[in-house]
């Protein structure tokens, strides 16, 4: 299904585009940031936050390390502050490059198990499969929050994987 090619790959992909992100709401008032847009998790800030929160949980689960405290709801509220995001979404692209760096074949076989709060269950998935789910959750919200960017004036960095630069 994957490789670990294609996870690093997807890791250097992330980081470029957060760090784009991070320019970008360095930028911004945090009035605007925060403004209600009707997304799922409100705003620009809370969709940020959110994302956040979803690759601490994902990675928790992949590599063993420290996961969030709280649970989906609330995870709009990870953060306070731009600031303390933009070091932990710099602090958690780190984790998942090296993660991914690290990678052999035999690291995507095997099911992952975890107990959702979402669902209140015991999962249990192909771990290639929670890998692909893992970036392809980072790319949809990073596509609301480029639309809600562009909404409110910003002017974000394309997404194309195929225009990142080369690493």
């Amino acid at each position: 299904m994957i490789t670990p090619e294609f996870c690093r790959t997807m890791a250097c992909y992330n980081a470029w585009q957060n760090d784009g992100l991070r320019k970008v709401v360095a930028e911004m008032d945090e009035d605007t940031l925060r403004q209600d847009r009707g997304a799922f998790f409100d705003s620009i800030f809370g969709t940020l936050n959110h994302l956040l929160w979803g690759d601490m949980i994902w990675m928790s689960r992949f590599d063993g390390g420290e996961s969030p405290e709280n649970v989906i709801e609330g995870s709009e509220n990870l953060t306070p502050t731009p600031a303390e995001w933009a070091t932990q979404r710099f602090r958690m692209d780190g984790r998942i490059q090296l993660w991914a760096e690290s990678l052999k074949s035999v690291d995507l076989t095997g099911d992952v198990t975890w107990f959702s709060g979402s669902i209140q269950a015991e999962v249990s998935r192909p771990r290639a499969m929670c890998i692909t789910h893992f970036f392809n959750h980072q790319t949809h919200h990073r596509g609301q929050i480029h639309a809600m960017l562009t909404a409110a004036g910003a002017n974000p960095q394309p997404t194309d994987l195929v225009f990142m630069p080369e690493t």
